[in-house]
């Protein structure tokens, strides 16, 4: 099968991008007015000087909790309590500096695709709104690192070698962008929730930030939904198969970036090799919410025309596979339903 030339391929892009019907228009006006109605300021927001959000290294809430893989594991939970203290507070700042790092690539491509928006765009405005929140984002994830006092790289090394070069694919390949956003999204998105419905021991700061994110990413989310949802059954053949099989390869790319600790974790706190390899992702509890995770990208697949009989063995090969969620943001089948999960 040979792939579209550059110029079918940028005249197919534009198509996507221009495409408008009532329906997505009505739900980027919603989102934007939402946007109005109800945000967030990092530092007006999030009470940091407030006695309770100190941040304190004996304070056993910076345990971490077993929402988090290795919070779980009997190595983790037999260290002295100092010692799982120093260790979660190095993770928390490094899930902040993994999510902030990723919504600067975020921001930075959505500046690149609403250049390309024509006057009157419903996308413009919200999009904008979105860039305006996610700054927000950043600043507060930012305030909690240097708080906390980990010195913490955030992704991987050669993944900060590609910032530059990563939000320029936004405004040449919208689609491919925006199911990238999901992926950085989505992950995080999850565990936040379920940390937070769960009623997880958190430090008091992070519940706060925690819910302030939440909050916003679900237009962030509801968007990137919407855009997808808008542009799969326009596809062409050809560039449905290729999208349908990328979307599974950008999801587990994107979920392992952030959710799998750097090699610092076990360089600067010790963790040893064969605990995070067997967390992330080789124990079978772990591979379980490792495709719990994608079920609602899973549904958006399904119903966006993306979930080909090809692109179906990619997600079991990539072991993301799994039920779709019947409604965005569905509880944990094991909260919900005892009955067991099989492949989609």
């Amino acid at each position: 099968m040979t792939l579209m030339d550059e110029q079918d391929l940028d005249r197919t892009q534009e198509s996507l991008a221009s495409l408008a019907t009532p329906e997505y228009e009505a739900t980027l006006r919603a989102l934007s007015q939402a946007s109005v109605d109800r945000n967030f300021d990092a530092f007006v927001d999030v009470p940091w000087d407030d006695p309770d959000f100190r941040i304190d290294p004996s304070d056993r809430h910076w345990v971490l909790t077993e929402a988090d893989p290795l919070g779980r594991h009997p190595w983790y939970q037999n260290l002295p309590v100092e010692r799982q203290i120093e260790i979660g507070m190095w993770r928390y700042a490094n899930i902040f500096k993994v999510g902030l790092q990723f919504e600067n690539l975020l921001i930075r491509g959505i500046m690149q695709y609403v250049f390309t928006r024509p006057n009157g765009s419903a996308e413009f405005r919200y999009l904008t709104h979105e860039a305006t929140e996610e700054c927000h984002h950043t600043q507060m994830f930012q305030e909690c690192v240097n708080r906390i006092g980990a010195d913490v790289p955030g992704m991987p090394r050669w993944m900060r070698a590609l910032h530059g070069v990563i939000p320029l694919f936004a405004s040449r390949y919208p689609l491919g962008f925006f199911i990238a956003v999901l992926a950085g999204e989505e992950p995080i998105d999850h565990t936040q929730k379920r940390m937070l419905r769960e009623g997880a021991n958190l430090p008091p700061v992070m519940r706060r930030i925690m819910q302030i994110h939440v909050a916003e990413e679900a237009r962030h989310i509801s968007f990137a939904h919407a855009y997808v949802m808008r542009s799969g059954p326009h596809l062409g053949k050809v560039d449905r198969w290729i999208m349908s099989m990328l979307f599974p390869i950008i999801m587990r790319v994107a979920g392992d970036l952030i959710l799998v600790p750097p090699k610092e974790l076990r360089t600067q706190m010790g963790v040893p090799q064969e605990v995070i390899d067997e967390l992330y992702w080789d124990a079978p509890e772990s591979r379980a919410f490792l495709a719990e995770l994608f079920s609602d990208v899973r549904m958006l697949a399904e119903e966006s025309t993306l979930m080909t009989r090809s692109s179906r063995r990619m997600w079991r090969w990539l072991k993301i596979d799994g039920r779709p969620s019947r409604y965005r943001s569905e509880p944990p089948a094991r909260l919900t339903d005892p009955s067991p999960v099989g492949p989609s």
